[in-house]
Parts: C-alpha cells; structure tokens; sequence
C-alpha cells in the first residue's frame, strides 16, 4: 500500500481548483492515482546522481535566434487582396471591446 500523501479533502480542493465535479468514485480513484505518482517521485529522488551533471534541454542548443535584419516583403496591394474589409492601405477588422 502507498503512504498517503493527498487525502480526499486535497482532491476535493485540487477539482475546486479545476473547476471540475468529481464524484465520489473519482475522489478515491485520483486520490489512489495521486499517492501512487507521489510515490513514485520518491523512488525517483533516492536515485545516487552524484557527479551527473543536470540536463536542463537533452540537445545542446546555444542561440537558436537570428539577427533582425530587414527583407523585402508582400506589397500592400497584394497582402490586401484578397481581405474581406479594406480601408486605404489597411485591413479594416470588426472592433472587439
């Protein structure tokens, strides 16, 4: 049997949270599945990592950004084309409030 980490109560207030209805079957389902996960982090944590250096990304990756330069884009006329709404040079969009 797992310790018992999360009660009911704990699962009650974690699908509050959620905002999520969780019958009482469920309560004792996650609240069994809970423990068990818990546990498991456990197990995990006794795990001898002594000299392993921690890994934050499992590729070695540096800058991935490029340099902003300027590029020629579409031209006005035809990033319009094909929009429903237009006025002048823009692209007229409903208002949102």
């Amino acid at each position: 049997m797992n310790r018992q980490y999360l009660s009911k109560k704990d699962v009650d207030h974690i699908a509050l949270l959620a905002h999520i209805e969780v019958s009482d079957e469920e309560k004792e389902l996650f609240t069994e599945q809970f423990n068990g996960i818990l546990e498991y982090f456990k197990k995990i944590d006794e795990i001898d990592t002594e000299g392993v250096e921690p890994t934050y990304h499992v590729l070695d990756l540096i800058n991935v950004s490029r340099k902003d330069e300027v590029e020629p884009s579409l031209p006005t006329e035809e990033a319009l084309k094909n929009a429903p709404k237009k006025e002048n040079k823009f692209l007229k969009a409903p208002r949102i409030v």
